[in-house]
């Protein structure tokens, strides 16, 4: 596990030097994230920076995006497939999102992503393992921003280590988000 630990700390050091580089540039949001799925739970916070860009512009909508930087942390409820057993895991990641939505950015929406993610340890709950600590999380999204900049959204979430190393099992997550854009 030392090698997963000191590959998680410099990631996390690495993150840490793109956020502050990014740092200059104006965080558009920020966001608070719940979610569950077979015996575990995940919470996350997160900030993201929308893209310039607007794609196939029509009818007061386009598709647009935006970096989503991510700390989360997974409470395993079945460690090892042990009943009772428990273990909290944490992870960084970036994803970007691509995001279908109003010209104003209000009103509802859809998005997509796939997104990277660095571990502290290797998941193993439910009879379930992932064998690296790197692992992909791709998610599928619906949600509405309110005039005031309230973000709520559900998104389906699945995390694999996208065939690297065996065994690969993929986890999946039912996610609330709680966002503010400024």
């Amino acid at each position: 596990m030392i090698k997963y630990e000191k590959l998680a700390r410099c990631t996390a050091v690495v993150a840490c030097s793109l956020a502050m580089h990014t740092a200059c540039f104006a965080v558009d949001s920020v966001s608070l994230e719940a979610g569950g799925g077979e015996k575990v739970s995940l919470a996350r916070v997160g900030v993201q920076w929308d893209w310039d860009k607007q794609w196939f512009k029509s009818n007061d909508s386009f598709i647009g995006g935006y970096w989503d930087l991510t700390a989360q942390q997974w409470h395993e409820k079945r460690f090892q497939d042990r009943p009772g057993a428990s273990r909290t895991i944490s992870s960084i990641g970036i994803t970007p999102v691509f995001r279908y939505q109003n010209t104003n950015k209000k009103g509802f929406y859809a998005e997509a992503g796939i997104g990277a993610h660095l571990f502290s340890h290797l998941y193993d709950n439910d009879g379930k393992q992932e064998s690296t600590a790197f692992l992909f999380g791709d998610h599928l999204g619906i949600g509405y921003v309110f005039t005031n900049g309230i973000d709520l959204s559900l998104k389906l979430q699945h995390f694999s280590n996208g065939g690297i190393k065996e065994p690969n099992d993929g986890v999946n997550f039912a996610v609330l988000k709680l966002g503010y854009h400024f």
